[in-house]
């Protein structure tokens, strides 16, 4: 498996995986997915070797997705006050492994397992042992995120990851997005949650709109499973090509994110699985406590057809 040590390089290490017509690149920074390939077509667009991640382009998030008001939240009889990662809006945002360079605990052709621990810290008393696969498939990518309280006291994690997608030779702005929620969460001027509604005419995805007629920073619920388990979102081209996320169980929320400012693309969306939405710590939405020794597997995908 070819592995690129730049020197100075702001994502660290570069893992190459293939399998077939299948290719990725995962950074070890953030153990990101840098760029996918399937079947020759680009799925997950890259971004100039010599830039950090932008937009936390294909990062882990842990041991929280999204946001925390004030970075500040109750624990037990404890007020924990975490570091303050994106001052604009004075949140404590996307956890504690954004900047980190992971370890590469196991590599083949195929698959990598890159594990990081998440250590005690100013407002996250915990040690959390994190690692995740990523073995590709004859139709496109699987990752496995693992999860274990290494803590006398039991952890509160949550996880997501932030993955942007494209179809190359396809005006993005024509891809129409298909995501199978019917609750999504209102925001305030913070983009933190004041509640959660049905989908409206703005932001119900259930039946696809084209990127082009949608502005999306949206966290969504109440996700549709199939019969198998997964919840499968879908990026689809005119031509009837389409990039298929599926979320095995856990994963029981997602955040849409478009954007015009991704390196070398008019237009990019991030579908984003989390097993919480934002400020879990405080509402307690699909927040987990790990017990001490106790372990938490998840899983997720992409495919394209």
């Amino acid at each position: 498996m070819p592995l690129d040590d730049v020197i100075g390089s702001p994502t660290g290490i570069q893992i190459h995986l293939r399998r077939g017509d299948v290719t990725a690149q995962i950074a070890q920074v953030g153990a990101s997915l840098r760029h996918l390939t399937i079947g020759g077509v680009e799925i997950v667009p890259p971004y100039p070797a010599d830039e950090p991640t932008p937009s936390c382009s294909g990062v882990v998030l842990a041991p929280w997705p999204n946001r925390i008001r004030d970075g500040v939240w109750q624990d037990g009889d404890a007020e924990r006050a975490l570091a303050i990662s994106e001052p604009k809006l004075r949140n404590a945002s996307h956890g504690l492994l954004r900047y980190t360079a992971y370890e590469i605990a196991e590599h083949t052709d195929e698959s990598v397992t890159l594990a990081a621990k998440i250590v005690p810290q100013t407002g996250y008393p915990y040690l959390v042992a994190t690692s995740v696969t990523f073995t590709l498939t004859d139709a496109g990518i699987d990752v496995t995120h693992t999860l274990i309280n290494h803590s006398v006291d039991p952890a509160p994690v949550a996880l997501g990851t932030h993955p942007f997608f494209v179809i190359d030779g396809v005006d993005p702005r024509q891809l129409v997005l298909r995501l199978p929620a019917e609750t999504y969460f209102e925001t305030d001027d913070r983009l933190l949650p004041v509640g959660e509604s049905p989908v409206s005419s703005a932001t119900d995805l259930r039946e696809g709109r084209r990127l082009s007629d949608v502005q999306l920073d949206t966290g969504y619920g109440s996700l549709h499973r199939d019969a198998d388990g997964f919840v499968r979102t879908t990026l689809s081209a005119p031509d009837g090509r389409a990039v298929t996320l599926q979320q095995g169980p856990g994963f029981d929320y997602i955040q849409a994110y478009t954007t015009d400012q991704y390196p070398g693309q008019p237009l990019a969306v991030a579908i984003e699985p989390m097993t919480a939405p934002a400020d879990a710590f405080n509402s307690g939405r699909g927040l987990r406590r790990l017990a001490e020794g106790e372990s938490w597997t998840l899983q997720w995908g992409i495919r394209f057809s």
